[in-house]
């Protein structure tokens, strides 16, 4: 009965601390100061957003079709701001029921409870998923960029139906821009070359592509038998957008090394056959705001309370990994490194408890079925040596999860292992920083992940030394109160401070500043 006081003052303490966190958030962008600037700048200009994932699917079930809107802070800055134009989105239609919601040419109003702006959606055919997205934009493009030791695949029939995708996306986009004032924000790798199509046939039409991983050096580029074709692509929009500055210096030099152009570093940009390009980097945040409220509300203490008891955690401690499956976020060497802490400190074993959410990702390819069969094989081994009673000493949750449902994880953890061998930016780090309201929190944060820029607080260690990550592991376990609570609030200061809508913000400020140059001004465009 002793401890029961203490628990109570704890909890006071806490409640403490999340109503200071809410009155001292720093000044950040909010949803509504995104729309407004957007409609204050853009209002004239038709904006046409062009990716491969559609924000909204049309599924079928038993129940007959329902929609649903696709997770991910892109979709929803940008879902924002098109509704607020009433532009466009053009996508590849994948859910189960797209046709039957869309008329003849692709076309329906989104989103299905307030239609505000069209998605023209494009379909593709299983070959072409086979070719262009498993084949060429992630059987060699993904491992080529992220370094990884998964050999990338060259192969000219993936990159010929790469290309034929890229021209039907910019066919479509010119369809829905029409012959009127347009600005295209292209997205990530699969549209590397979407840019140079558009141009041929207008070329006075603003093109802003953001590339979502991380750029080579130009040693690795070399293997890539098409790197002057991507290059060449990617050099016909106006502004490229990459996470980090290293990753756009990577940029400039891989263009020095293969093309006949002027690289101005000073000027981040490359001015090849009369056309300039812009080369910036605009890190990605979170809606920092929405997760803390989330992760404050009744239903997320309900569900870490449920999380507790039918996992037998007890009032033990908690480490917590969220990933999709895939090779370069680092998953073996995390559990590795767990079942190290457990060998080292055995302190820990009935203790400790580290949950890995896995999201199967890519299961077309053997490379990310290897993946699964790893993780569950460590996480077999570890509980076997290292389980205590009902307790395991690793968690495995494979499947896909409603955001809703990862944050009560985030909340009870008190610590978050983000072990990436090579990302760009890796927003897992900013959501657990974002959840974690009450300060009671450790980022074990990989210096391989652009996130690591900017967090500069967590606790930075290589996936690349197990021993090393054990004890970092460790050393978040056993943090002095003191400094956890010092820590987690210097992050949240970065991860409030540079949310989604600043990034949003980011690309629209220079898109419109783009506009100006476009109509005899010039203007360069504000540097990151």
């Amino acid at each position: 009965m002793a401890s029961f006081p203490r628990r109570v003052k704890a909890a006071l303490h806490r409640a403490a601390d999340r109503e200071r966190v809410r009155r001292d958030a720093p000044p950040h962008t909010s949803h509504e100061d995104l729309l407004r600037w957007a409609r204050q700048h853009l209002a004239s200009t038709r904006l046409i957003v062009v990716s491969n994932r559609e924000p909204y699917s049309h599924l079928r079930t038993e129940q007959g079709v329902r929609w649903t809107r696709n997770p991910g802070g892109l979709t929803v800055a940008l879902d924002s701001v098109v509704s607020a134009l009433r532009g466009v989105w053009v996508a590849h239609g994948s859910g189960s029921a797209d046709r039957q919601r869309s008329d003849p040419s692709g076309r329906v109003q989104v989103p299905p409870e307030r239609p505000a702006y069209t998605l023209r959606r494009l379909w593709l055919t299983r070959e072409d998923q086979q070719l262009y997205y498993s084949g060429f934009s992630n059987g060699a493009l993904w491992p080529l960029c992220h370094i990884a030791y998964v050999r990338p695949r060259f192969a000219r029939p993936e990159w010929e139906r790469y290309l034929d995708v890229n021209r039907r996306f910019a066919e479509a986009a010119l369809e829905e821009a029409g012959d009127g004032p347009a600005l295209l924000l292209l997205q990530d790798y699969h549209l590397a070359c979407c840019a140079r199509f558009v141009k041929e046939r207008r070329p006075d039409l603003p093109c802003i592509l953001f590339w979502h991983i991380p750029w080579p050096n130009p040693e690795v580029l070399r293997r890539l038998p098409w790197r002057a074709e991507i290059l060449d692509g990617l050099l016909a929009n106006d502004v490229l957008g990459l996470h980090v500055r290293q990753h756009a210096l990577n940029f400039l030099d891989s263009v020095a090394d293969a093309l006949e152009a002027r690289v101005d570093r000073e000027r981040m940009a490359v001015e090849r056959a009369g056309h300039r390009t812009w080369v910036r980097h605009f890190p990605i945040g979170v809606n920092a705001a929405e997760i803390a409220a989330l992760a404050d509300s009744a239903a997320t203490d309900a569900a870490v309370r449920r999380l507790r008891e039918e996992h037998a955690l007890g009032e033990g401690q908690i480490g917590v990994g969220v990933d999709r499956l895939d090779y370069t976020k680092g998953i073996p060497e995390r559990l590795d490194a767990v079942e190290r802490l457990l060998e080292k400190h055995p302190r820990w074993r009935g203790r400790f408890t580290f949950i890995q959410i896995g999201v199967p990702s890519r299961v077309e390819l053997p490379e990310y079925r290897e993946v699964v069969r790893q993780v569950e094989a460590k996480a077999a081994r570890i509980n076997r040596l290292h389980g205590r009673g009902d307790r395991k000493a690793v968690l495995l949750r494979i499947g896909h999860h409603d955001f809703r449902d990862i944050v009560p994880f985030y909340r009870m953890a008190d610590l978050c292992a983000v072990t990436s061998l090579h990302d760009g930016m890796n927003l897992v780090a900013k959501e657990y920083v974002a959840a974690k309201t009450d300060l009671q929190g450790t980022l074990v944060l990989s210096p391989f992940t652009g996130a690591s820029r900017e967090l500069e607080r967590a606790l930075i260690a290589t996936p690349y030394d197990v021993d090393g990550l054990a004890e970092a592991l460790h050393q978040a376990l056993v943090m002095p109160e003191s400094e956890r609570i010092a820590r987690m609030s210097a992050l949240r200061d970065a991860v409030f401070r540079s949310n989604i809508f600043d990034w949003a913000m980011g690309l629209m400020d220079t898109a419109q500043r783009l506009m100006l140059r476009s109509h005899g001004a010039e203007v360069t465009p504000a540097p990151h």
